[in-house]
């Protein structure tokens, strides 16, 4: 609670402007109903002449000129002007804070948004992709309910008790507290309510999250779902996630129906009093009709209203809260990768990398790499091979420190990477992963995705040196065509041809390839690497990758079996040499029980 109102405080002069509109309206509500007591009292007046003369407001009697009608008039016509009023700054009243909710809203979201992009990796390997959306957009938008549904709701609350109540006290002090004694029952309850659904709400955002989870996945992998024929038991595994939703909502409103009555029931109560004591004392002359008993039954009815909000409000509370708790989750996230406070920059653009010691962990109990020492020249090329699970794509995500080393350090032209400014060091970084994701937006937006700044001509170039402009101009709009999710309409050889043309034209001394040609057939493998080609020219390469035909094109080899290093030089002094490429061109080779100087020999060509 003191997170939010902390939140809803950064926009206090908007809060005030809401708040002297409650204090209006409550203003505006009791002067009609002061008139409207003038009113009645001054025609019992008239019809009965021993009835008591009405009690005028400060004491100003109407001129003895105006007869009975002209009175009642304008006394009318002031009541009606009041309601005018009153519908007018309603409307005023609730646009301020609709606008307000929305105002905090939309910020919070963009402050949840920008956090998500500075998180590392390692937040995003902890959390599942359904459950960030469902907090961006679902748990964002429930403290909007804390605004509108709460906030502006405890100051009519709050406002209208205190007056409600003084008003009531200056008619009839002791019919105050007789018709009033149940008030602290019903906060009592209401507290005790508030605190017993709070964890149930929460329970509720997490049944909610593992819903969302299944249509995200069950969407993403439509193709496997249909091409196993599984249909029917997705739709039995979301029918049983959206009925444990229901169970819990239906839990939550039945508790919410049982205190509800005992609500009314409270409020009835002080009706009751009312007329049992309120007509005693207008029987005995010690209330006046008009301004005493209508008008106190009338607050007391505006006062039972507030109170019977309260069950609205701690239910809304409640909610906000759940939803607040998961959104401050993502803001108080620590943030492990960032920039030092003072930032190297480097000397040059040369594109040296050196492993000095370097060890990496997901979880500490299992080291993924351990000891790793080598050192790359500027403008040589280095293919990264070895068994699955053995670190490879690990290491390419340490040089842009997508991950930080648990021990040892990495640098670039002989600087420390984590004394570098991280804008600076990832664009001297390009990076083509295995499964190249691209935006939902037209092909030059997505190849100048890390060079926003890049002319049209120079966005040509670079699909130019991928090979992508063949097919690129074969779509109907050419470079102006919207790809689909994910770049659903091209082909895997396309999409990596294109995050190529991406790579490149962030013309970056450094390269890394994650298996560029995985899952490809030999046609689209060999174009990939036609551009894999262009794009090593004059970089730095890293090059992931289990093929030979991708191996024979880097200057060295670096091995690596179990997180550490294995072999590392040239490939021709590697194949001497009993391991694992050895073994791979064995495999990959055609005419397996051949001499090995053959094998070398295809291998070269």
């Amino acid at each position: 609670m003191r997170r939010l109102l902390g939140l809803v405080w950064e926009y206090r002069s908007r809060c005030l402007l809401v708040l002297v509109q409650q204090l209006l309206l409550v203003g505006i509500g009791l002067a009609i109903l002061g008139f409207s007591g003038i009113g009645i009292d001054f025609i019992r007046f008239r019809l009965d002449p021993a009835a008591n003369e009405p009690t005028w407001l400060f004491g100003i009697h109407p001129p003895a000129s105006l007869s009975d009608m002209a009175i009642l008039a304008t006394i009318a016509t002031a009541v009606l002007g009041l309601a005018i009023l009153h519908a007018a700054l309603r409307l005023w009243a609730t646009l301020s804070a609709s606008r307000l909710a929305q105002t905090i809203i939309v910020d919070l979201r963009v402050r949840v948004f920008e956090k998500l992009q500075w998180l590392g990796f390692s937040y995003f390997d902890r959390h599942n992709s359904s459950s960030l959306i469902n907090r961006v957009a679902g748990d964002v938008y429930a403290v909007r309910t804390f605004v509108d549904g709460v906030m502006v709701e405890m100051i009519i609350v709050f406002l209208s008790l205190v007056i409600f109540t003084a008003y009531m006290a200056s008619i009839h002090v002791m019919l105050t507290f007789a018709c009033l004694a149940t008030t602290p029952l019903l906060w009592t309850l209401a507290i005790r309510f508030s605190r017993m659904i709070r964890p149930m709400y929460l329970e509720t955002r997490e049944r909610m999250d593992q819903m969302v989870r299944d249509v995200v996945e069950n969407v993403q992998g439509v193709a496997v779902v249909k091409g196993c024929a599984q249909q029917k038991s997705q739709i039995e595994k979301f029918r049983h996630s959206n009925n444990h939703v229901r169970e819990q909502q239906h839990e939550i409103f039945w508790r919410i129906s049982m205190f509800q009555p005992t609500m009314g029931m409270l409020t009835h109560l002080n009706r009751a009093v009312l007329l049992g004591f309120g007509g005693y004392l207008v029987a005995r002359g010690q209330l006046p009709l008009g301004v005493g008993l209508v008008a106190f039954a009338r607050l007391l009815q505006q006062f039972s209203e507030q109170v019977g909000q309260v069950t609205n409000i701690a239910n809304r509370i409640q909610t906000s809260l759940a939803g607040a708790e998961r959104v401050f989750q993502v803001l108080d996230a620590p943030v492990e990768i960032r920039s030092p406070a003072q930032s190297r920059h480097l000397n040059c653009s040369c594109g040296s990398v050196t492993f000095e010691g370097v060890s990496f962990a997901y979880n500490q109990d299992r080291p993924v790499l351990e000891g790793i020492d080598f050192s790359i020249e500027p403008g040589q090329s280095v293919s990264i091979v070895g068994p699955t699970g053995s670190g490879k794509s690990t290491l390419l995500n340490l040089i842009p420190r997508l991950y930080d080393p648990t021990g040892g350090r990495v640098l670039i032209d002989g600087t420390d990477i984590r004394e570098l400014h991280l804008d600076e060091l990832r664009r001297h970084v390009g990076m083509v992963f295995q499964e190249s994701f691209l935006f939902s937006n037209t092909v030059t937006a997505n190849i100048a995705f890390g060079n926003p700044q890049a002319t049209g001509q120079q966005t040509f170039e670079a699909a130019r040196l991928a090979a992508a402009t063949p097919f690129i101009t074969r779509l109907s709009d050419g470079f102006d065509t919207i790809i689909g999710e994910h770049g659903c309409d091209l082909s895997g050889g396309e999409r990596q041809r294109i995050a190529i043309a991406r790579a490149l034209l962030m013309n970056s001394p450094i390269l890394l390839l994650d298996d560029p040609t995985a899952a490809v057939d030999p046609e689209t493998e060999h174009e990939i690497l036609q551009a894999v080609d262009e794009a090593m020219r004059n970089r730095t390469t890293f090059l992931v990758t289990h093929r030979l035909s991708a191996i024979r094109r880097a200057d060295l080899v670096l091995v690596l079996s179990d997180g550490q290093v294995a072999q590392f030089g040239p490939p021709e002094d590697l194949l001497d040499q009993d391991g694992y490429l050895r073994s791979l061109l064995s495999a990959q080779v055609e005419d397996l029980d051949g001499p090995l100087d053959e094998k070398r020999l295809a291998f070269q060509n």
